[in-house]
């Protein structure tokens, strides 16, 4: 019996691949982009205790150099905070990249098996005509053979 061979099978092989590799790389722009969040999180807290201890510092004592010392360390902090969204917006446009990347390859990995399934259809449609033809053969060779032994 003959196999099914698919011409484009290295194609396809190839395309599984690079959708493997699209998804690595989706996965880790993912992880970098929490990661950025995270840091994010990180200065809101710091903010928020240096403005507590702000706070607590007016109400308490008046020590003027360590009272703004404080405030450049809350002005300081926002600073990082906006810098930091600039981070994170440019880590998401990274991230869309990555999905977009991983989509394509997806796409061209399933047009690939798309055609291979074509193929196989086809494979199998030749091999059943390909049976039939035989069984008509051999059902024609022994009518045949059966009408040349009735004349004998």
């Amino acid at each position: 019996m003959a196999k099914f061979i698919f011409k484009m099978e290295s194609i396809l092989s190839i395309k599984w691949k690079l959708e493997d590799q699209a998804k690595a790389e989706y996965g880790m722009e993912l992880t970098r982009l929490r990661e950025e969040e995270e840091k994010l999180e990180a200065l809101k807290r710091r903010k928020e205790a240096y403005q507590e201890e702000l706070t607590n510092a007016v109400r308490e004592y008046l020590n003027i150099r360590y009272i703004r010392n404080l405030e450049d360390s809350v002005e300081h902090i926002k600073y990082n905070m906006k810098l930091q969204r600039v981070v994170i917006v440019q880590q998401q446009q990274r991230v869309d990249k990555a999905r977009e990347k991983l989509n394509e390859a997806m796409k061209e990995r399933k047009t690939y098996e798309k055609l291979k399934e074509k193929a196989f259809e086809e494979f199998k449609k030749e091999i059943e005509a390909q049976e039939r033809k035989e069984v008509d053969e051999l059902v024609s060779f022994r009518f045949g053979a059966g009408k040349e032994s009735e004349e004998q």
